[in-house]
């Protein structure tokens, strides 16, 4: 993504920003075809049809939205592992990223684990293109702390996700209390990836 250069060009940024928020939560709240453009407009102070000046519909707004978010979590996954040296180290600070961004994203998640399907076949692809590669980098990360088939490995990284995904939005008050969560979640994702079988 390229950095604004000009006011103007940062404002379209914030703009758009702030239509992808408002859309996120608007998804998470009521499903993707409960939501209109009107709707994701009013939220950020403009009308529906002003949000065709960022997105050429509500399809391109979920694409963007979910596309966006699996970059995030690859790029910033790829950037902990790399500013770590020790196989250990660079599985706690995964998990610690990911629980960060569980604690700060429940409606993107949410809205991935329900509207996936809306997507448009280009980026449905996209997106399992980005999962896969985020799974990957889990799976080169743990094969280091423990000898197992990729497949057990594999089985191992998605479960931790399912823990560590499914606490924001099905437990409120965790929000509440972000440090204690997180350092929970991080303490209990890290013994489901090692655990004996």
């Amino acid at each position: 993504m390229t950095t604004p250069v000009t006011a103007r060009d940062r404002a379209k940024a914030e703009r758009t920003d702030a239509i992808l928020s408002s859309a996120a939560q608007l998804f998470a709240s009521r499903g993707y075809s409960g939501v209109s453009l009107e709707d994701i407009g009013a939220a950020v102070g403009v009308s529906g049809p002003a949000v065709y000046r960022h997105f050429a519909g509500k399809h391109a707004l979920l694409d963007a939205l979910l596309i966006g978010v699996s970059e995030r979590l690859v790029d910033g996954g790829a950037a902990e592992a790399a500013a770590v040296t020790t196989p250990l180290q660079r599985m706690r600070a995964l998990v610690g990223f990911h629980v960060d961004f569980a604690l700060g994203n429940a409606d993107v998640i949410r809205v991935q684990d329900r509207d996936l399907a809306h997507l448009s076949p280009e980026a449905q692809t996209e997106v399992r293109r980005l999962q896969r590669a985020y799974i990957e980098l889990w799976i080169d990360a743990l094969s280091a702390l423990r000898a197992a088939e990729r497949d057990e490995l594999r089985l191992r990284v998605q479960a931790c996700f399912g823990l560590i995904n499914s606490t924001p939005h099905s437990t409120r008050s965790v929000l509440r209390f972000r440090a204690q969560t997180a350092q929970l979640l991080s303490a209990m994702a890290m013994s489901a990836l090692l655990a004996d079988a």
